[in-house]
């Protein structure tokens, strides 16, 4: 398919993180677009602010008149989009070019040199720590983002056509339509089973992933994962390495042993190792690229991150609110372990909401012992997303095999009384369902009472 033949762009599911960075796209330069979502969003609110028309009701009839353009229009879809919707069938069963987000992601970036960040876990964080240091060296480039940076407050960073830096997600297997130039695993963690089945297809998948870059490209990997690249680590030998680790005043402090040199007394603003090894791995990308290192070193500097992954809502002497994405035990973990290196000495008060029944059935050991970890727990309803129940798998089930007397199941009207009983100086929410929408309730309240 020629891009440059198509004059209009729908998509259905635009309010999704990832569609909505295309959608951001195509509006750029200069096709016109439109689209449907289920409900209205801080992201759908800022599509339309920007003039890109959205509807929420599954109706054809909803359709602008020039979308229905059969020779001139691209249909764009999430997976999340159920098989018996009725535009998605409208635009397939009258010949339209129907294709998956994925898809259209690997068309744009064929022509260009491609970075992709592929991982279980870290890929939104360090697609967008990749995208702005290379964007402040002034490198011509798209970077599509899975989520919305604090410094560009987009999902989308726009530079030039020439570099393309994405996300590859292994979610339905999408990244197998990526042939990237430079490509990065982080994690190779077992998730998404309700796709995979088992553990060993999802690192099959990693394999396929790596059999897609192009000839004498690079494959960089966190080290001790089972595929052969240039590594990096933490304190470690790998072929970049974190050094010489210190906080002051928040604020990591640290040097890089690269392949031909040390970086010293770099910083980086967010908390927590894992995020310590995405700015590696993204600085590490980026080097090998080209970006000269003195550049570098200054824009990470300048990296404020990514809303929604360890987000500070209140930061004050007598209270501390943080926001997180996590919604997997290893990502619980990373949390847990930044906040205790910043607050070692204070009570930590966490709101958890589990994400998907299947996740929390699969992982319900590992999530029982990651959020034992914390002083006192909340825990939410599952949410559903794409799932009908499963019977047996429930918060309360989950709450039964957490071992910390100071647990509770509550209700999301009950947040902020309960936040309120408790004298814990550290609130965390976390999880990838709606309790996002709660966090500017909570902050409101807390920062009235305080």
């Amino acid at each position: 398919m020629n891009l440059n033949n198509i004059h209009n762009v729908y998509f259905i599911g635009i309010g999704g993180i990832g569609m909505s960075a295309l959608a951001r796209y195509f509006s750029a330069i200069g096709k016109v677009v439109s689209g449907y979502d289920k409900t209205k969003t801080e992201i759908t609110d800022a599509l339309e602010n920007s003039g890109i028309t959205i509807h929420f009701e599954d109706a054809v009839s909803c359709i602008k008149e020039q979308f229905l353009d059969v020779k001139r229009t691209l249909v764009v879809y999430t997976p999340a989009i159920p098989k018996e919707h009725s535009e998605l069938n409208y635009f397939k069963d009258n010949g339209y070019h129907v294709i998956k987000r994925s898809e259209i992601l690997g068309l744009i970036t064929q022509n260009t040199f491609c970075l992709a960040v592929a991982g279980t876990h870290g890929k939104t964080t360090t697609t967008s720590i990749l995208g702005h240091i290379m964007k402040v060296c002034n490198v011509p480039l798209t970077a599509f983002l899975g989520g919305i940076s604090e410094n560009y407050n987009s999902n989308l960073i726009l530079n030039g056509d020439q570099v393309s830096v994405v996300e590859a997600d292994e979610f339905d297997r999408s990244f197998l339509t990526l042939s990237p130039d430079i490509a990065c695993i982080t994690s190779m963690d077992a998730d998404h089973l309700d796709i995979y089945g088992d553990a060993s297809e999802l690192i099959k998948s990693f394999e396929d992933f790596f059999k897609k870059i192009k000839p004498n490209g690079k494959l960089l990997v966190r080290n001790g994962l089972p595929l052969e690249g240039i590594t990096y680590g933490i304190e470690d030998d790998s072929d970049y390495s974190v050094q010489n680790i210190k906080i002051e005043n928040g604020v990591y402090v640290f040097d890089v042993k690269t392949p031909v040199t040390m970086l010293k007394q770099l910083q980086f603003s967010l908390p927590g190792r894992h995020n310590l090894s995405n700015a590696l791995i993204a600085l590490a990308m980026a080097v090998e690229y080209g970006v000269p290192t003195p550049e570098l070193t200054k824009a990470l500097a300048s990296y404020k991150g990514v809303k929604r992954r360890f987000t500070y809502q209140i930061k004050t002497e007598k209270l501390v609110f943080i926001d997180d994405y996590a919604h997997h035990p290893e990502e619980i973990n990373a949390v847990h372990q930044a906040v205790r290196e910043m607050y070692p000495e204070d009570k930590v008060l966490a709101i958890f909401q589990p994400h998907l029944f299947s996740r929390t059935r699969d992982f319900g050991v590992e999530f029982a012992q990651s959020l034992s970890n914390f002083d006192e727990l909340l825990l939410l309803d599952i949410y559903p997303a794409r799932e009908l129940p499963i019977q047996g798998i429930s918060s309360q089930w989950l709450l039964d095999k957490i071992s910390n007397p100071k647990k509770q199941l509550i209700n999301k009207s009950n947040i902020i009384q309960k936040i309120k009983e408790s004298n814990a100086k550290i609130i965390l929410t976390i999880g990838a369902g709606d309790i996002g929408a709660e966090v500017q309730k909570i902050k409101k309240a807390l920062v009235h009472e305080n």
